[in-house]
């Protein structure tokens, strides 16, 4: 598991089996559906809405699906869902935040807890890792479908951040406020995502060897699979 980055996990993962792009679009459905809730229908006046369109659209959820959603959404009168952020450490002390969805904070608490304690490591307060990190967006393409020379060009002119080379995909950093433009631009100069969203950043990553980076991933990968929890960030390299 190592061997591969966050984004070529993700890559391979939307390739693989309807249940599991299933539950990869209800995560998605579920934000989409607060975003509404919180700025209304509309993406040109709720920023945090067109982001996770964008990100609903990253991850292949059709059209019709998103609109629906959204059109569900705005007809609704309760919002089931909280957003909560849990913070801690996994195995070698990597450091681990996981963005949590749920309609029961109690349910996702315990299993987050059982999860850390499981797989080798420590829930912690709020605010024990997330100095480490910054917010930022996150645009991610596939080496294999465009030249390098030109997807850093076209990121530069949009104004992103930071460029770089990870595995076989293409990673470009914005600062938050600039994310919206530059997947804008990017987008309309005809490029696909493998994904695309607003995330949190570490400032700096651990390096382990590859027993002690397996431990790490099977708590990542079992965080991942748990439907209350929609992003986990970490700074293992």
């Amino acid at each position: 598991m190592s061997g591969h980055s966050k984004w070529n996990n993700i890559k391979r993962k939307k390739e693989k089996t309807d249940a599991q792009r299933a539950k990869i679009f209800t995560k998605i459905g579920r934000e989409l559906a607060v975003a509404v809730k919180e700025g209304g229908a509309d993406p040109n006046v709720n920023s945090k809405l067109k982001d996770c369109i964008a990100k609903a659209k990253a991850n292949n959820v059709p059209n019709d699906n998103i609109e629906r959603i959204i059109k569900k959404a705005a007809g609704s009168d309760g919002n089931d869902y909280e957003e909560i952020t849990y913070e801690g450490y996994g195995p070698s002390g990597v450091a681990i935040i996981v963005e949590t969805l749920t309609d029961n904070r109690n349910r996702t608490a315990g299993n987050i807890r059982h999860y850390f304690s499981k797989y080798g490591g420590n829930l912690g307060s709020t605010g024990c890792v997330s100095f480490m990190f910054k917010e930022k967006g996150i645009i991610v393409i596939d080496a294999e479908e465009v030249e390098e020379s030109k997807i850093e060009e076209d990121a530069i002119e949009a104004g992103a951040g930071d460029f770089i080379v990870d595995d076989d995909c293409y990673v470009i950093y914005t600062d938050k406020e600039d994310y919206s433009f530059v997947h804008d631009y990017l987008e309309k100069k005809g490029y696909q995502f493998i994904s695309s969203e607003i995330g949190m950043v570490p400032d700096n990553y651990v390096t382990l060897s590859d027993e002690e980076a397996d431990k790490v991933n099977v708590l990542l990968d079992i965080l991942d699979e748990d439907e209350d929890i929609k992003s986990v960030w970490h700074n293992l390299k």
